[in-house]
């Protein structure tokens, strides 16, 4: 548990708006080690696989209904034939957006990191963001603009959804070389049983 890693990544919004260091501190002050980070113009092939090699056509299909039931609920109908055909078509805006501009990714370690980091970045839908939380504090995008607009939602940071994404998407984004093995001081508070480390 102590060594569990997750994928941070820093979307054009987050960097064109300034808040590079902002979002650093935030998972920092927790507790997690900062083990890889890179700035980086992702290409749209790139972007591409990082949304499709994680879920492949299990994701593709489960995207495209939860987008088809959000056009039901606005008493409208999906202009897309199929699950598959509407799930490509967000994949696809997903793409486009992450490879708008510079990101920065990252590599986050500590207990129950993919959760915690997903806990302080906040709701996928910054509107339903918590006070608090890295997207409630900082945006105020929502679905609702987006589909509006034809765009993908800014909401400033993709963060790893579980253990088993993390691993994969670790790999697409970072050599083995590039995510860091070392000692952080903060690991002898958080994780030394009886706080030896510590003494003199």
């Amino acid at each position: 548990m102590k060594t569990e890693k997750t994928l941070v990544i820093i979307k054009p919004d987050g960097v064109q708006r300034s808040l590079v260091g902002e979002i650093i501190r935030r998972y920092e002050r927790v507790g997690l080690k900062l083990t890889a980070m890179k700035m980086t113009q992702a290409g749209e092939d790139m972007a591409t696989k990082h949304y499709y090699e994680v879920g492949g056509d299990e994701w593709i299909e489960e995207v495209g209904r939860k987008a088809r039931a959000a056009y039901e609920k606005k008493g409208m109908e999906s202009p897309y034939k199929t699950n598959k055909d509407n799930g490509w078509a967000v994949l696809k805006a997903n793409a486009k957006y992450l490879s708008s501009g510079p990101v920065v990714a990252m590599v986050w370690q500590g207990a129950g990191a993919v959760e915690l980091v997903r806990k302080i970045t906040g709701a996928t839908a910054p509107l339903l963001a918590d006070v608090g939380t890295i997207r409630g504090d900082f945006t105020l995008d929502s679905y609702a603009l987006a589909d509006t607009d034809g765009r993908s939602v800014r909401n400033l940071i993709h963060a790893s959804g579980t253990v088993d994404e993390a691993l994969k998407e670790i790999k697409i984004w970072f050599g083995e070389d590039e995510v860091l093995k070392y000692t952080h001081l903060m690991e002898k508070i958080l994780y030394d049983v009886n706080l030896d480390g510590i003494k003199e």
